[in-house]
């Protein structure tokens, strides 16, 4: 059978023998492409799906001790301790130095007498596009061979390793394989906002290193503004919530052992707002404290060159990225007279824009460093992108869920510039991540990346809100490091097929459903044309106008998301009485994403409840009636008022508990602060209604709803609200 038809098949057969270095090697080759699979059950859930892979049996019950044969590489010894270390989380006996009668894994270098033999006995080639990264990979009953050419090789063999045991405890089970893989994108990155609010904690981001390495994630961009600390300008880094330079020393250091390059993203035009808003940089800004240097103005490159001197003594990487996206202020302030000299209007934005990037580049030029920078301004200048340094790198970004990209790197590549492409994970703005969002713009933006000879993928999570939690957010960044290692288009019901199992370790296929499940909630927000489930419509207050008119356009939907999100939080409840469950931080974040997309559904089922409950006494009190038992339904033990309380008080806790687990305390008290807000607004509103009962048992007489907060609009039957005024615009 020839070789291509190897190349070509991307999941292969199911064999019928059980050991394959005991089989002749023509038989081997052969039955890697007979058998191609019918249905993805049959095959190994792994993350990412190896380019090439057979499986000679089913799952084998597995209880052997493991350990490692003669290991004479450094780095090999710090990836045999990493998987050690794995299995023993899982339950499962395993030292390096491999015990008596182990299962043992035999780690071989390409070229060597041991490597040489195996290639040769599997009949398998190890081609030259699996230098930096490939692996073969073969593990039965007898236990695992690996040859790779290089550490990153032996690296990401061992965490495809991982992949084929699961369970835990006495329920583990070995998937055998013999797997031949390698990346189709050179640079698999994530990207983490640093400058919107939350600063992880360096533990954090060590563990962030660690899991981004599982998955074969081989680079980490943190984004800065004002939060990395430099002793040339040290009144910008905020105290307690800035990087100092040891942080990112250590960082640096401790990557580099799990193959993981940390980038530094340092913006250098625009998004320089808390830096510009200081008054000794003001001068510098296109508007008076604004948000964009001014080209021009002598100090802006003098600015850009100080950080920058300190980001080459902190950080090794060879790229730098520039950052230098959404100059929105450009052609405001200072430089308007510089646009409209160039021609005006986008015309001249384009060509002063263009112009200092340029500068920039020519100020920072080091040798070995390599520019990154986001694409979105540039492009829309494609008769001017051609006169940027071709040694640059264009970041093409975009969020959206659409049938083509390639607008978006079509001006870079027609120049011969090098392009990644950067989709993001949906969370920003929100209370949980949006599936539906994210997982199609991923894996379109890496499909056409790679087709359009795209380098890299930049998976980006932003903090626009700053409330953002980064547990929430791996089943995308999980998704991302599929797309980028996977060949062509990654298949996102196959990946959610996977990520409950190899990212937490849960066998019974809950934590999937319950990840559907909030997909599911979200796309019914999205039907309301309220939005999805947008941290402003967990805050709006239902009783002002603006949240009176999301009530009416969510009416129709909001017992259908709060079963949804209910429906995942059993799930997620169920799924954790699994002893041996892995990444709990990570379910406690979606506990508090499912109760929060609850709440807010809640809230406004709530809302229509007091109104009708007002109505219910302020009829009984024209009649003459009692009406004690109606306001005890919107304040008492079990009123209204107080659930809009309690709703508050719990989300709050839940979401300090998932900050603390990632975050330092800085920016901490500006997300409570609108918890707060809320919970003394319902308080408040309580006091109203209690005082109000205490004047009904006294003289009989009904406060208005306007004494307890209620807006007369609520009381209106439906369809007599008038005309809706469009949704508030949302930024994506």
């Amino acid at each position: 059978m020839p070789l291509s038809l190897l190349r070509r098949a991307p999941m292969l057969g199911a064999l019928s023998r059980s050991s394959i270095p005991s089989w002749p090697s023509a038989l081997v080759a052969t039955a890697l492409v007979a058998l191609p699979l019918t249905a993805a059950s049959q095959a190994p859930r792994l993350i990412p799906v190896p380019r090439e892979i057979a499986t000679p049996s089913a799952t084998q019950r597995f209880n052997a001790p493991i350990g490692f044969g003669t290991l004479t590489d450094p780095e090999d010894r710090i990836a045999a301790r990493e998987f050690v270390d794995a299995m023993r989380e899982r339950g499962l006996r395993a030292e390096v130095a491999a015990p008596p009668r182990s299962w043992t894994i035999q780690l071989h270098r390409l070229g060597t007498v041991a490597a040489t033999e195996l290639l040769s006995r599997v009949n398998l080639p190890f081609d030259s596009a699996m230098n930096a990264e490939g692996y073969l990979l073969l593990a039965d009953k007898e236990g695992a061979r690996i040859v790779a050419a290089t550490d990153e090789g032996t690296f990401y063999a061992l965490q495809t390793l991982k992949q084929l045991f699961t369970g835990a405890g006495d329920q583990v089970r070995l998937t055998p394989a013999l797997i031949r893989d390698w990346p189709a994108m050179r640079w698999r990155g994530v990207q983490d906002d640093l400058a919107r609010g939350p600063v992880p904690t360096l533990e954090y981001q060590k563990r962030q290193v660690r899991r981004f390495a599982a998955y074969k994630i081989n680079l980490f961009s943190l984004y800065f503004e004002q939060t990395l600390a430099f002793r040339s300008h040290p009144i910008i880094a905020p105290p307690g919530g800035a990087m100092s330079r040891a942080d990112v020393q250590e960082l640096v250091a401790y990557a580099a052992r799990f193959h993981v390059m940390i980038v530094p993203q340092q913006q250098t035009f625009g998004h320089l707002h808390h830096a510009l808003k200081l008054e000794l940089y003001t001068p510098l800004a296109e508007t008076p404290h604004g948000h964009v240097l001014a080209p021009g103005q002598r100090g802006s490159l003098a600015l850009v060159r100080d950080i920058f001197a300190e980001v080459d003594s902190m950080f090794t990487s060879p790229f730098w990225h520039l950052g230098a996206d959404e100059t929105f202020e450009l052609g405001k302030g200072q430089t308007k007279a510089r646009v409209d000299s160039a021609g005006g209007g986008s015309v001249g934005l384009g060509a002063v824009y263009v112009a200092y990037l340029r500068d920039i580049e020519a100020t920072l030029r080091t040798p070995g460093k390599r520019f990154l920078f986001w694409g979105d301004i540039a492009m829309h200048s494609p008769a001017l992108v051609g006169t940027l340094p071709k040694e640059m790198i264009a970041v093409a970004w975009d969020y959206g869920r659409r049938e083509r990209f390639d607008g978006f790197l079509k001006p870079f590549r027609d120049v011969g510039m090098e392009t990644w492409v950067a989709p993001g994970v949906s969370s920003w703005n929100r209370v949980w991540p949006n599936a539906a969002a994210a997982l199609p713009n991923i894996q379109g933006f890496a499909r056409e990346g790679q087709a359009g000879g795209s380098t890299g993928m930049l998976n980006t999570t932003w903090d626009d809100n700053g409330d953002a939690i980064f547990e929430q957010v791996w089943q995308g960044v999980l998704f991302g490091a599929a797309a980028a290692w996977q060949r062509g288009e990654a298949s996102i019901p196959r990946f959610q097929e996977a990520f409950g199992l190899q990212f937490h370790g849960d066998t019974t296929g809950r934590i999937d459903a319950a990840q559907l499940q909030l997909q599911l909630a979200h796309t019914a927000l999205q039907e309301s044309k309220a939005g999805d489930g947008s941290s402003y419509l967990f805050f709006v207050d239902p009783f002002t106008d603006e949240g009176l008119v999301d009530l009416i356009r969510l009416r129709p939907v909001l017992s259908r998301v709060r079963v949804h999100a209910e429906s995942a939080l059993v799930l997620i409840a169920q799924a954790q009485e699994q002893r041996h469950l892995r990444e709990r931080s990570a379910l406690d974040a979606m506990e508090l994403g499912a109760r929060r997309i609850d709440w807010l559904a809640a809230k406004f089922q709530f809302a229509d409840e007091i109104g009708a409950a007002y109505l219910r006494a302020d009829s009984a009190g024209r009649a003459g009636t009692a009406t004690w038992l109606d306001l005890a339904e919107l304040s008492g033990i079990n009123g209204r008022l107080q659930d809009m309380r309690d709703g508050y008080v719990l989300t709050r806790e839940l979401f300090e508990r998932s900050w603390h687990a990632e975050n330092r305390p800085y920016w901490l008290q500006n997300n409570l602060a609108r918890y707060d807000a809320e919970i003394i607004t319902w308080v408040q509103r309580i006091n109203a209604l209690d005082r109000a009962r205490r004047r009904f048992a006294r003289d009989r007489k009904l406060p208005t709803p306007e004494e307890l907060g209620i807006p007369r609009a609520l009381l209106a039957p439906p369809g007599e609200t008038g005309p809706l005024p469009p949704p508030p615009a949302r930024r994506d």
